[in-house]
């Protein structure tokens, strides 16, 4: 937990989450973050404890991956006066982009984004809900090089320490809401 999430803060979205086992795999507990996108004062609270750690960085955009990293990263960069920039799933990119493949833990799979969406000496946060065993964060950070970019670290909602993300990651750029 960020020093700048408070308890209060955690609790409420312990309490709030909820767990969907077998999905989207047999075997897989998904964590559900619906219900606090739902409540806007909660939403907000969250925001603004995920962007703390990144303030005053000068953090020029917010990479937020696919799909529920939108939902979070998004208004991160309204809040941290940054531009936004979607890492999605290969093919869904109107525009010239570049890939990077990489495996999780149920499958493989790759991330794009646009050739121009990150201009060399650019600072940048990845962000994305959940941190699992950190291969998609290692890709987008892969793409965020790629292009120039200056990667400051990645904000989480939530980490499955079990898995170790973080230590994949590099534990020092990792800044995350909730541990299980």
């Amino acid at each position: 937990m960020n020093a700048t999430a408070d308890l209060t803060l955690v609790s409420d979205l312990k309490a709030i989450l909820r767990d969907v086992p077998d999905f989207p795999k047999p075997g897989i507990t998904f964590k559900d973050i619906t219900p606090m996108l739902a409540d806007p004062r909660l939403f907000g609270r969250v925001i603004h404890a995920m962007c703390a750690p990144f303030r005053g960085q000068r953090i020029t955009k917010v990479v937020g991956v696919e799909a529920r990293g939108f939902l979070l990263g998004a208004p991160m960069a309204l809040a941290l006066d940054a531009g936004f920039v979607p890492a999605r799933k290969p093919g869904k990119l109107p525009h010239r982009s570049i890939v990077e493949r990489y495996s999780l833990e149920y499958g493989a799979d790759g991330v794009e984004m646009h050739e121009d969406a990150i201009l060399q000496g650019e600072r940048i946060l990845v962000v994305d809900d959940v941190l699992a065993t950190g291969g998609t964060a290692e890709a987008t950070a892969r793409l965020v090089s790629r292009l120039g970019g200056e990667l400051v670290g990645f904000s989480f909602l939530i980490t499955l320490d079990f898995l170790e993300g973080p230590r994949r990651l590099g534990m020092e750029k990792v800044k995350t809401l909730l541990s299980f």
